[in-house]
């Protein structure tokens, strides 16, 4: 662990501050801390930033409730920037976008980087703009019974997969499982921020009782 002392601020007494989804790894923007919004952020465990243009502090959220709360600040090699990973309460920008980054300038299409993010967002897409010949948009249509049938479907298919010892088919099987429970989780309106917050106090509720197991 380093200090706040071997950070190096600019002129200005400032340092970038890029904040990243702790659930997504989607960046939400890029603000700027001095040391006393630092040392803030890091009692308080919420994001505070140095507002340049008002020339103040503001902790994100003192006035929309999206704070965000922090999992860990990080510097660079040269420690003059700092990645700062949240959990948020609700959209980053003040457009009420989830990120400050929503214009794509450009993109490889064959190295574009796959995340379950970006796959909820394709079948968002589908759900919305019901594209012709999508099979994602069919089930849609279908509505939850036909979802809830497929999901039952891939579900069986896993078990099989998996009883036969086929290692490769039983990854084939869950995927097909995981891309037909991400279209019920849309259905819904379940997101997977909701699915990482319910494992995350899972977690702790097991990390209790392994402690708790060690003392008897």
């Amino acid at each position: 662990m380093i200090n706040i002392a071997d950070l190096k601020f600019d002129a200005n007494g400032l340092i970038p501050a890029i904040v990243v989804d702790a659930i997504t790894k989607k960046v939400l923007t890029l603000a700027y801390m001095n040391e006393e919004s630092l040392r803030i952020s890091m009692e308080t465990g919420k994001t505070c930033f140095w507002s340049r243009s008002r020339q103040k502090l503001w902790v994100k959220g003192e006035t929309s409730g999206n704070y965000q709360h922090i999992v860990s600040i990080t510097a660079d090699c040269d420690q003059d920037a700092l990645v700062v990973v949240v959990e948020k309460d609700g959209p980053a920008c003040h457009t009420g976008s989830d990120s400050c980054f929503n214009s794509p300038l450009w993109e490889s299409e064959e190295l574009r980087e796959f995340s379950l993010q970006n796959l909820m967002d394709m079948l968002i897409g589908r759900k919305e703009e019901k594209k012709e010949g999508s099979y994602t948009t069919y089930l849609f249509e279908k509505g939850l019974d036909k979802i809830l049938k497929k999901v039952g479907e891939e579900n069986t298919e896993v078990i099989i997969a998996a009883k036969a010892d086929d290692k490769k088919e039983t990854i084939y099987e869950i995927a097909d499982l995981a891309y037909h429970v991400m279209v019920l989780m849309i259905q819904m309106g379940i997101s997977l921020e909701d699915i990482h917050k319910e494992l995350a106090s899972r977690h702790v509720i097991d990390h209790k009782v392994k402690q708790e197991k060690m003392t008897k």
